[in-house]
């Protein structure tokens, strides 16, 4: 993990967008394409469940105008955007390697203590 600044530790970065993790306010800063949002651990968990139902497939072989975007929400961060099917894809890559990022930190909590980082 990367210090950006004393207080936020980076999690994870893509070509679309990058991710932090405030000690502070105990958020998770997201910064995807042009927008910044900070979440909420448990809105970040919702927010990328949210963003897995997508449904890929359908988009990809469904030739309708109608699903060429899809409109991803997430009103309680001010996080409001249509997306193409890359974008989706790219937001997902970002959203799961924060996840990732975020269980190897637990665990190496839980196994070497907080002292470790300190």
């Amino acid at each position: 993990m990367k210090l950006v600044e004393k207080h936020l530790a980076e999690l994870y970065q893509n070509q679309k967008g990058i991710t932090w993790q405030c000690d502070i306010t105990n958020r998770i800063y997201m910064k995807f394409g042009e927008t910044l949002t900070a979440f909420k651990v448990h809105d970040f968990l919702s927010f990328r469940r949210k963003v897995n139902k997508v449904d890929i497939h359908e988009m990809i072989f469904n030739l309708s105008d109608d699903y060429d975007f899809e409109l991803i929400e997430a009103p309680q961060n001010g996080f409001s955007s249509q997306l193409t099917l890359c974008e989706i894809v790219q937001l997902r890559d970002l959203l799961d390697g924060t996840k990732f990022s975020l269980d190897v930190t637990s665990m190496l909590y839980e196994v070497l203590g907080e002292g470790a980082f300190a």
